[in-house]
């Protein structure tokens, strides 16, 4: 039986993408970015151990919901996890995004570990790279700061290279 550590979730969250979302907060995060909006997600024994098959049933009963974002601390510490409940969730016809300290290219060299490379395949968006507060304009509208970008990751993967989406297009 696998197990997740997380920090908590919010249902019907509508700020953490588009359309109605269940967002599911990581606890864990290696990159400690300074003005970070979820410090509290950052110690790696913090938050509660849950089950694995316990969280996918909580967002499959969750109504009304079109997607599924993976937030934290960073999902990608537990990736065995966001591969499982990413697996159920796009089985049941949700949009999955997923936000990460790490960049697109470092996921892909292996800096976040090999089973975070195979968790991209499952991921319809990935906001990528470190927050960055002296970057944070107030207009990225999924975006905290900047430099992060919207891949499409399925795109992505199939070309071999970033395809960014522009925010206007993500509805």
């Amino acid at each position: 039986m696998s197990t997740v550590r997380i920090s908590g979730s919010k249902k019907h969250s509508s700020v953490n993408g588009p359309g109605v979302r269940y967002v599911l907060f990581f606890q864990g995060c290696p990159h400690h970015c300074p003005g970070c909006q979820n410090p509290e997600t950052h110690d790696p024994a913090g938050g509660s151990e849950r089950n694995v098959a316990d969280v996918v049933r909580e967002i499959l009963q969750t109504k009304y919901l079109d997607g599924l974002t993976f937030s934290g601390g960073d999902p990608l510490l537990q990736p065995e996890a966001v591969i499982e409940i990413a697996a159920a969730a796009k089985n049941a016809g949700l949009n999955l995004w997923l936000y990460t300290g790490w960049t697109f290219e470092q996921i892909q060299n292996g800096a976040a570990g090999e089973t975070a490379k195979e968790a991209l395949k499952h991921l319809d968006v990935l906001v990528d790279g470190p927050f960055v507060e002296k970057l944070k304009t107030g207009n990225a509208i999924w975006r905290g700061s900047d430099n992060q970008r919207l891949i499409d990751v399925q795109r992505s993967l199939a070309e071999g290279n970033v395809v960014e989406l522009p925010e206007s297009k993500v509805k």
